[in-house]
């Protein structure tokens, strides 16, 4: 080997050494960064040496694919979780102690002790008192179910504008990813930034993504609808301010086609958009019913009659805003929400409470006891029966249609507890499968630490290598120009 050559060959193993120690360095100060994708020099041998020609990414689209999905399905199933949670604690968390149903039951025992001494006012004031704790359990869970609807909103449309955030930072990332491709020049810092937006919008959205040449990536939904091709599609959605029992939201448009809710406690969503819409519009209105259907049971149930048969049934212990009576089986919308009891019981209202043991809550024409007995019963324990009485429900509450409102209430609450104990059993599974899914992904593109600095002490000596070779060259000259001299 000519003087020339070694010298060349040393050249070539510092400016080796120099971008490995660039690229190993860059990879030790990203240790821990979750959004870095570990990077490696590539030599290869020339005519001249040894040669840095590119660096490499560690990149695993698979592992990637994976991840956003896991990813995907662990933000829906929290997203559910915490809405299921939510109406849970309204009615006081895993005992339901605030719950219509446990309200509905002290009600009917107090019904049962007013019955066994119609004469103690006492008892009457306490059946009062039950029955305005139930209304306003029915009042309050109401308001929760149709709060959770409004706050459902507010976050799809936060969420919605972020998704069109995080599409627009794609698109810039993406056309950095296809010009430095197409150009031969290093792409890797705008390859991590374009898949820790995908890692994001996974959160959102349920996402499969692809590459075309020149790394080119497309993004469409888990449905199969186009949301990222050379620009973003537009993801549309008009906010609702306030909701009723009475109000349907508005959909989430991607590309004009609308995205669907999830299904069941473990959820068939991916992304939290598509939970947010199983909250608004699946389970919230249909709880909302089965409380509807709850207030109509008791309304029914404490009905007053006219013992002649000539007037027209009315509300009688429960009332409600609309103030006449109800169709059997059939759902008023927002019912539990304007639920209450008559003011003509209540007594610091001026009213008296033994009107439910004699009748006339709505007048003198509507009276049973006109002898003023003191141990009459009879509509006590017509009440008491109809409490445990049959009666129709409407089929939108999904649950029987045909029971007790002592039952149906016991029943919604059975409804709600398989959810969130399904959705729980669901979080838990799904959130292994995420850390399962990052720890796979991480291990196979994050920086291994001891690797990195066993790497360096390799160059390390590489570089020692070729100083010491440039020595013995200097030498060496030094002895061709001695003899020369």
């Amino acid at each position: 080997m000519s003087l020339t050559s070694a010298l060349n060959t040393a050249q070539a193993i510092f400016r080796n050494t120099g971008e490995q120690t660039s690229v190993i360095s860059t990879n030790i100060a990203n240790d821990g960064n979750a959004n870095y994708v570990r990077r490696a020099p590539v030599v290869t041998n020339t005519i001249y040496g040894a040669s840095t020609v590119n660096t490499e990414r560690a990149q695993q689209m698979a592992l990637l694919r994976q991840l956003t999905g896991a990813t995907s399905a662990s933000s829906a199933q929290d997203t559910l979780l915490n809405g299921l949670t939510t109406l849970s604690n309204a009615l006081g968390g895993n005992d339901y102690e605030l719950s219509p149903s446990t309200y509905l039951a002290e009600l009917q025992n107090s019904l049962e002790a007013f019955a066994a001494s119609p004469g103690e006012y006492t008892l009457a004031a306490t059946v009062v008192t039950d029955a305005q704790d139930v209304a306003k359990s029915l009042n309050a869970a109401a308001t929760t179910v149709q709060k959770l609807r409004t706050d459902a909103d507010a976050e799809i449309n936060n969420q919605v504008k972020e998704l069109n955030r995080l599409l627009g930072e794609f698109k810039v990332a993406n056309d950095a990813v296809v010009k430095a491709t197409a150009l031969g020049t290093d792409p890797s810092d705008a390859l991590d930034t374009r898949d820790t937006l995908l890692k994001d919008i996974s959160e959102i959205i349920g996402i499969d993504a692809s590459t075309r040449a020149n790394g080119d990536m497309v993004i469409y939904t888990s449905e199969g609808t186009a949301l990222f091709e050379t620009v973003p599609r537009s993801v549309t959605f008009t906010r609702t301010l306030s909701y009723d029992a009475t109000v349907t939201g508005n959909q989430i448009y991607v590309d004009g086609v609308a995205i669907e809710p999830g299904d069941g406690g473990n959820t068939s969503a991916d992304g939290s958009l598509s939970a947010l819409l199983q909250l608004r519009d699946e389970i919230a209105p249909t709880f909302q019913t089965q409380l509807d259907e709850v207030a109509r049971g008791l309304i029914e149930a404490f009905a007053e009659t006219d013992p002649l048969g000539v007037a027209p049934d009315m509300p009688g212990l429960f009332t409600w805003s609309g103030g006449t009576t109800l169709t059997s089986g059939t759902v008023e919308p927002g019912l539990a929400g304007s639920i209450t009891v008559s003011s003509a019981v209540i007594a610091s209202s001026g009213g008296d409470p033994m009107l439910l043991r004699d009748g006339g809550i709505n007048g003198a024409t509507y009276k049973w006891n006109t002898g003023n007995n003191s141990g009459y019963t009879t509509l006590l324990m017509g009440y008491t029966d109809a409490l445990d009485a049959d009666r129709a429900f409407d089929a939108s509450a999904d649950l029987k249609t045909s029971m007790s409102v002592m039952t149906f209430a016991s029943g919604s609450i059975g409804w709600l507890e398989e959810l969130r104990s399904n959705a729980t059993t669901a979080s838990d599974n799904k959130v292994a499968l995420y850390e399962r899914s990052f720890q796979t992904y991480s291990s196979q593109t994050g920086v291994n630490l001891d690797e990195e600095l066993s790497l360096l002490l390799d160059v390390e000596q590489s570089y020692k290598a070729s100083a010491k070779l440039v020595s013995t060259i200097d030498a060496m000259l030094q002895a061709v120009l001695d003899m020369a001299g």
